[in-house]
């Protein structure tokens, strides 16, 4: 009797036919190659060709080279070239070499990162990574660390420790009791908070209206005068990086009056935390490390590939009982189990991309290139602030430059004129009521001739546009 099924015999025979992947190496390095010279937004031929994906599920099935040769064909020109050096749309990051490696490499090892015992190296690096991010950003040596999949989840973990250790301060126990009749806590926050933690406090039943909303100045910073009484069943969110503004909370003076209350604080760095480990910037970030959690992701600042988020808590004992996971076939590993630092179980063991760029970079690279993303950052201030007709409302102090043009109108049709030209692409966003538009340099590929193109882009959006709208 045969001990095989068609469709085992099928992939036993596709697993070992290494073309399959040759063709995908070829054709991903065929992509890197030609990146930094394509448009950065797709044409709409592209997007038309993305037409081809729209078919029914068949019954026969497809061979693995048809499969990748589809995705090169159609869905490598339907790409947003966020790699390169001319994406400002997001604050998303490029990839760096040596983990693009690491990726490539360790998705052949599908190494599952929830205990130990499912993968020794991934436990392994883990523990090693914790080490240097926790020496990099001069925080507590107690901190432990969680790897999730970006800074949203990141808050959420932060958050969910507070949650447990003010309740259980008070003897009242969320993980068997859960919310139902639990003390209050209150919770301060800016104004300008990013919607990741507004996501957070909901997804944790803490409620919107229960928000206090501290008020905050022209730049988005909490203004420390307006922080009422903490205490310690009181959560503090501070923001090292306004999503728009690029601005930094006063940590040195607002984690002080929060400690001494016995406040738990969670700084929301999702980029801005990388500024800790950049000489020249740490004055931005001046007491951070009196914080409880920190929420940051590699993703962004660092070139890391996605998805790459960090949960930071010198509560070490808060987050791991605030994410628990129990259960008879459970196999406790003698050093680290992933799986008590996230929320998830079973995860793609994200560790590897995240070690290769840290030590692909060093201390020294981290410092010049992201250093060098806030230099961009001031000569295309520099450069725009000479154009007629266009103001930049910030303070640019690390990689945010906002841009806006006389009217919300124009601005908006300025936005659009540069978005079709596809030379680079920059997104919208509100701020102080206004319209602006928001370069993002988070780029280790950003140039000074990307720099120089892109001013050309805005320069003759807006003369496109015309004086009067």
């Amino acid at each position: 009797m045969k001990n095989t099924t068609e469709i085992q015999d099928r992939i036993f025979d596709d697993i070992r036919r290494f073309e399959l992947y040759d063709a995908a190496q070829s054709y991903g390095q065929q992509y890197l190659d030609e990146v930094f010279d394509r448009p950065v937004y797709p044409s709409e031929a592209a997007l038309d060709g993305l037409c081809v994906f729209d078919e029914e599920l068949s019954e026969d099935a497809t061979s693995g080279e048809q499969i990748i040769d589809q995705l090169h064909q159609y869905g490598a020109p339907a790409t947003l070239t966020q790699v390169g050096g001319r994406y400002f749309g997001f604050v998303n990051g490029s990839i760096l070499p040596a983990s693009l490696a690491a990726k490539i490499l360790t998705a052949y090892w599908d190494q599952n990162g929830a205990m130990q015992v499912l993968s020794p190296i991934s436990a392994r690096l883990e523990m090693t990574v914790e080490k240097w991010l926790v020496d990099l950003f001069g925080l507590p040596d107690n901190t432990a660390a969680g790897f999730v999949s970006g800074s949203s989840m990141a808050s959420f973990c932060g958050l969910a420790a507070a949650r447990y250790r003010i309740y259980k301060n008070q003897g009242w126990d969320v993980n068997e009791h859960g919310l139902r009749n639990a003390p209050p806590i209150r919770i301060f926050t800016g104004k300008d908070a990013h919607s990741t933690i507004r996501k957070a406090i909901s997804l944790l039943g803490f409620g919107q209206s229960n928000v206090e909303w501290v008020d905050v100045d022209d730049q988005g910073r909490i203004q420390v005068d307006q922080v009422p009484a903490l205490d310690d069943r009181t959560i503090l969110i501070l923001q090292a990086g306004n999503v728009n503004s690029g601005s930094f909370d006063n940590f040195g003076a607002l984690c002080k009056k929060a400690k001494d209350a016995g406040a738990w604080i969670h700084i929301d760095g999702a980029f801005g935390l990388w500024a800790a480990a950049v000489p020249n910037l740490k004055w931005l970030v001046n007491g951070l490390e009196h914080g409880t959690s920190w929420a940051v992701d590699a993703h962004k600042t660092l070139n890391a590939p996605y998805d790459s988020g960090i949960i930071l808590c010198a509560d070490r004992e808060a987050l791991v009982s605030a994410l628990h996971m129990s259960g008879g076939y459970i196999v406790k590993g003698d050093d680290r189990d992933g799986m008590f630092y996230t929320p998830e179980m079973s995860r793609r063991a994200r560790i590897f991309e995240l070690w290769a760029a840290l030590k692909y970079l060093g201390k020294k690279g981290i410092a010049q290139m992201i250093s060098t993303m806030c230099l961009r950052a001031h000569q295309l201030t520099e450069k725009l602030s000479l154009v007629e007709g266009f103001e930049i409302p910030n303070q640019v102090v690390f990689n945010q430059v906002l841009v806006k043009a006389e009217s919300d109108l124009k601005t908006d049709q300025v936005l659009k004129a540069i978005q079709e030209e596809r030379v680079c692409w920059v997104g919208g966003s509100t701020w102080k009521g206004e319209r602006v538009i928001r370069v993002s340099i988070c780029s280790w590929a950003t140039t000074y001739d990307d720099i120089v193109k892109t001013a050309a882009s805005f320069e003759k959006a807006i003369k496109s546009v015309g004086v009067n709208v």
